[in-house]
């Protein structure tokens, strides 16, 4: 068990958002949840592969929703709690554990920040290794683990449990109906596990590889070097692109519950008179260099400051921002044909075949 350190959890967090694909929620939210939890005293106790126990529960807790541009806000989020408390309640279990279900500043931060506050210890791992829009985007899903029972939580105590649902895109639909009619975003506790199965389900050392991005990230900056060059180096990034948003080709809408949208972006430096696009759905899933496919998912397509290196979430990028586009491998549970069956440019309408670094 690694007891993890302030700076530790911010250096996760910041390399989830990296690696999050735009999406995963708010990293100024999920660092306010962290900083507050470790203000209160809690702990937050990191467990890898060989300390999970066999016969323990553990389950899953995030935000299901839409994204919407970075601003402040006061309120306080307490829907993962609910919903936690909600499951373990309706199983007559104690969840000895919680696991992130998709990379994000905020869902990542919000699932370790209530876990803390739970006494309950963190599992160095992820059920996707990128950020996803939908429920049925996990790994559990690739290996055929049930979803259910699940339970949902408002910010107003509104729970509810599903006991069984026909599918994961079944789950979607439902838990994203009651996201819809309170603000765009509900609390979830899902995949309730077993630490036996859990093993085979998620990707291991997931939470310490983005420890390692954020932290690179960081060091960077305090060294004076180029947080690009070096998150490409490091990290096995590759650069796929550079240059400054453009109104073209901006934009972006709510439909459904879904942030939908699209970034324009002049290329300068080594990429002067080129021009690239990418378009989101939530996450960032297809890019074009000059109308040519450039990458699609599941692998992830990142955008960054391209002088800080600091993540940009949709639909955060703004005309005039200079940025850099960074395409990372994603896990191999996503190439076998069950991932691909799902996570592929055809599943959001694109007559493209999936494109890989």
């Amino acid at each position: 068990m690694k007891k993890l350190a302030y700076q530790e959890t911010v250096d996760i967090l910041v390399g989830c958002t990296i690696l999050g694909t735009g999406g995963g929620g708010s990293l100024a939210e999920g660092l306010d949840a962290v900083k507050k939890a470790f203000g209160e005293g809690c702990e937050f106790n990191m467990i890898d592969f060989d300390e999970i126990k066999d016969d323990a529960y553990y389950v899953n807790p995030y935000f299901c929703g839409s994204i919407s541009p970075d601003e402040e806000e006061e309120e306080e989020h307490k829907e993962l709690e609910y919903a936690i408390r909600s499951l373990e309640e309706y199983m007559d279990v104690e969840f000895d554990g919680v696991v992130s279900i998709e990379y994000g500043g905020g869902n990542t931060g919000q699932a370790m920040a209530a876990g803390a506050r739970a006494g309950k210890f963190i599992v160095d791992a992820d059920a996707a290794g990128r950020a996803v829009p939908e429920l049925q985007f996990s790994t559990y899903f690739v290996t055929g683990r049930p979803i259910y029972p699940f339970s949902v939580a408002t910010k107003h105590k509104d729970t509810v449990i599903f006991t069984k649902v026909a599918s994961d895109a079944r789950a979607e639909v439902l838990s994203r109906m009651m996201a819809v009619a309170t603000d765009n975003t509900v609390g979830m506790a899902d995949h309730p596990i077993i630490g036996k199965d859990l093993k085979t389900s998620v990707i291991p050392n997931a939470l310490s590889y983005a420890g390692k991005v954020g932290r690179i990230q960081r060091e960077a900056l305090e060294k004076g070097l180029n947080p690009i060059a070096e998150l490409t180096d490091k990290c096995e990034g590759t650069l796929l692109f550079e240059g400054i948003v453009t109104e073209k080709d901006t934009e972006w809408n709510i439909q459904d519950g879904f942030t939908v949208g699209s970034i324009g972006i002049k290329g300068c430096e080594s990429f002067e008179n080129s021009a690239f696009k990418v378009w989101y759905k939530n996450e960032n899933m297809v890019a074009w260099r000059d109308g040519e496919v450039a990458l699609t998912c599941p692998d992830l397509i990142c955008v960054v400051n391209g002088e800080t290196g600091y993540p940009i979430t949709n639909p955060n990028c703004n005309p005039g921002n200079k940025v850099a586009v960074l395409g990372f491998k994603a896990h191999d549970f996503w190439k076998t044909e069950k991932g691909l069956s799902i996570l592929n440019p055809r599943f959001f309408g694109f007559d493209i075949d999936v494109k890989y670094l």
